[in-house]
């Protein structure tokens, strides 16, 4: 059976005294089941005393964004060297703002989530199509494209431990989300990606989130699909109140 993994991407939110404040509301009211997984991505800046902060809990914490090398003339950024020494245990990579916004290519995503074994983080990989894409009935060769050159070359192990966060792009703080078999249709077609790639034992560990615009409302609904194993949630994640429901949600 696949845990549930709840993950927050605070984005570019809140300062250091409120991410203290909200670590310290939620440590210790975290559910103790173990087939629930919570993390917190949030801003740079964070990570050292979200970790400090985390230790004992079940909260994990995980950075947005990381660069490809250990170290180098990359002014700006930081390295997944950095994260893991800090005790940053996840790191978003793909997203689509990043794409979007930031230039970040398949390539980039692959060359990301090699370094991130490279040094004991897991990748939470982000695929997800435009609403244009969508409409030409496209979605399903995008999420193909990205998801096989987000992975490629890894061992089969380490896909296995990869998490996949769909999320489409039209659903992003739009405040629309895609139905919720229609969101498992597009989990389930990933599931079958990795099967192809690898074998259906590894394509059965992974975990698939869906992402976009995920609240505790929906969560539920979103959860009793078979193929969808948590959620990559924005704005729902920067409350306490409602990061613990989401969190509680994954434990039914």
């Amino acid at each position: 059976m696949r845990s549930k993994v709840i993950a927050g991407n605070w984005k570019m939110n809140k300062v250091l005294s409120e991410a203290e404040q909200f670590a310290d509301s939620v440590t210790g009211k975290l559910p103790k089941d173990d087939n629930v997984e919570a993390i917190v991505c949030a801003p740079f800046p964070f990570l050292p005393s979200l970790v400090e902060k985390a230790k004992g809990s079940k909260l994990k914490i995980g950075a947005q964004n990381m660069h490809s090398e250990d170290n180098g003339a990359f002014t700006g950024e930081v390295s997944p060297a950095m994260l893991h020494e800090l005790g940053v245990t996840h790191v978003v990579i793909g997203h689509s703002e990043r794409r979007e916004q930031f230039a970040e290519t398949d390539d980039s995503v692959n060359k990301k989530v090699h370094a991130a074994f490279n040094h004991d983080l897991t990748p939470i990989v982000c695929v997800g199509e435009t609403l244009e894409q969508r409409e030409a009935n496209e979605t399903m060769s995008q999420i193909e494209t990205q998801v096989q050159k987000g992975l490629e070359g890894l061992t089969d192990e380490q896909i296995g431990s990869v998490i996949i966060a769909y999320e489409p792009i039209w659903a992003i703080g739009t405040g629309k989300s895609a139905s919720s078999a229609d969101a498992n249709q597009v989990c389930t077609y990933i599931r079958n990606i990795v099967k192809n790639m690898t074998s259906e034992n590894i394509a059965e560990q992974l975990v698939v989130q869906y992402g976009g615009s995920v609240k505790p409302a929906t969560i539920d609904e979103l959860l009793e699909q078979p193929d969808i194993d948590g959620a990559l949630v924005g704005g729902a994640s920067l409350e306490a109140e409602s990061f613990l429901q989401l969190v509680e949600a994954g434990t039914k």
